[in-house]
Formats: C-alpha cells, structure tokens, sequence
C-alpha cells in the first residue's frame, strides 16, 4: 500500500474494559456514581483501518513489540524504525478519520488519537543481521531455544540462521488483545501481496522460512484436567498445528502481575508464554486460506 492508500477492515466491537476506570472522579459528591460514567465491561463500536506505518507511529509500534518480548534485551525503538522505513511491506491497525464533526458523547473518543491498535509485518533476519535490533533478535532466539528447545530444535535454528542462501523472515503479528481474529486475514492477505510485489522487484523479501513469535496462556493442570492453553492470536493457534518445528517457554517471572493478564473470569491461574514457530514461507497463502476457515468455524 502507498502511505496514501488505506484498507477499510472491519467494523469491530472492542471490550475497552479496564479496572481504573471506576475511579473516584467518576462519582458525585454523595459517593454515588455518575450516570455517565463508563464502568467497564462496554462494547465500543470502532471502525477499523489499516495502512502503511509512517514516523509518528514509531511510538505506538515500539510499545506493541515490547509487549512481545518484554525483558529481552531487544531495541524495539530501533526495531520500529526499521519496519517504518520499509513501508511498501506491513500494515498497521489504526482507527478510520471521521469526517463528520466529533462529538463529546462519540464512543470513539474513548480512544486516544493516533493510537496504533496492531501491526502485520516482516523482518529479514538474515539482510538485516548487522542491525543492533535484528542482531539481538537472533541471539535472544538462539539463548531461548537452548535453554528451552530440543537438541533437534536447536540445531534446525542455528541452521536456519547461519544459511545466508535460504533467507529467514520473522513475521509480526501484534495487535491489542481484545480486537477479533477476523481482523488477522486481510492483515496477511496484504503482507503477502506485497512480499510478493517485493519479491518481483528483486527486493530481498524471499523467504524460505518464516519465524513467529506467539503469546498465549497455559492453565496448569490440576485436580486430574489436563492444561488448557489460551491463544492471544486466536489464529496463531492454527498456525501452531502447522509449523515445521517450535519450542515454548515460560515468561512469567518477565511480567509484572498486571502484564501476565489475558486473565478469565474467576480464579484460574494463567501462566504467560511465549512459542517460536517455524513456518514454510511458500505456505504462507494457504496458511492464510486455513486460517480464514479456522476463523469462520469451517
């Protein structure tokens, strides 16, 4: 897409629920609460774009990846910039310009300007390694999978990173945790014509393999149930059936208490983690075509 050029994705309703938000300044003197308060637990109806990132995204897309890995010792300032700077491949999720006058009683006005709700992406691992940012990547993926990966997994990663003939994208697929899967497919259905355009131009978007970082949550076993894990990315739990090879990992001593919450009702215990998938890049259209029918309940 041009910086021009915007996609229209989806009317979505969006769980805006935050705990804060019935504070003492939304009650009348009496203790009483204001009748305009928000209580949480609303749908805010939010239309949905998306469009190449540009400068003043930097901020919004930075804060996303650190979301993603947190403690890591990993540049994300650094690691925005550069997906900014390639911006003929990517989108980010941003909420559609009104062109009607604003009003003070408008459900968007629950959102900040400018907020970037999500980003579809990828990285070249192997051009870029000499970027502080992907450099550190690369070694933070290789330190994980050998505290955490089989010595089989081990040895297809450092092979895949140290093949300079066989290019390795890492996928970004980040976006706020109440925004619907839906959302996930015209996100990919445009990443991958544009690698494809890319690709045509010779430019060095020709994976062989694709890396992906997911989020998801694992209630422990107890009392004789096995454990469930809960996907962030709906989808991502698809493409987990389908990598080539992946190993997991416990995050929960990186997350502050309020950072490990994709929490559900009630008491449950939700461990954080994080699972590196590797994904067969000629795959990716069909992985795209599956998880639409995943999504759709096909």
């Amino acid at each position: 897409m041009s910086a021009s050029k915007r996609k229209n994705l989806n009317n979505m309703e969006v769980d805006q629920n935050n705990d804060e938000s019935s504070s003492s300044d939304d009650e009348d003197d009496d203790g009483e609460q204001h009748p305009d308060a928000y209580r949480g637990n609303e749908e805010v109806q939010i239309e949905f774009e998306g469009r190449v990132p540009v400068d003043p995204d930097a901020q919004g897309i930075s804060q996303l990846l650190q979301r993603l890995f947190l403690r890591a010792h990993i540049n994300c300032n650094q690691m925005a910039d550069l997906l900014i700077a390639q911006n003929h491949v990517g989108s980010v999720i941003c909420q559609c310009e009104d062109d009607e006058p604003e009003s003070e009683t408008d459900d968007e006005n629950m959102v900040e300007d400018g907020t970037i709700f999500g980003i579809t992406s990828v990285l070249n691992l192997t051009s870029k390694k000499d970027q502080p940012s992907i450099s550190q990547l690369r070694s933070y993926l290789l330190e994980r999978v050998q505290s955490h990966g089989s010595e089989q997994v081990q040895q297809q990663l450092r092979e895949l990173l140290d093949n300079e003939q066989r290019h390795v994208g890492f996928l970004i697929n980040e976006r706020f945790i109440n925004i619907p899967a839906q959302i996930s497919v015209p996100l990919l259905q445009n990443l991958q014509q544009e690698i494809d355009a890319a690709k045509a131009k010779k430019m060095k978007f020709d994976f062989g393999t694709l890396l992906l970082l997911v989020k998801f949550y694992r209630k422990e076993a107890k009392k004789g149930k096995p454990a469930e894990d809960h996907y962030t990315n709906a989808e991502e739990e698809l493409l987990s059936e389908r990598a080539k090879f992946s190993f997991e990992y416990s995050v929960a001593s990186e997350c502050d208490s309020g950072m490990a919450g994709d929490w559900l009702e009630g008491d449950a215990v939700m461990t954080p983690y994080r699972k590196l998938l590797a994904l067969d890049a000629k795959q990716l259209p069909q992985l795209i075509k599956d998880v639409q029918s995943y999504i759709n309940g096909e």
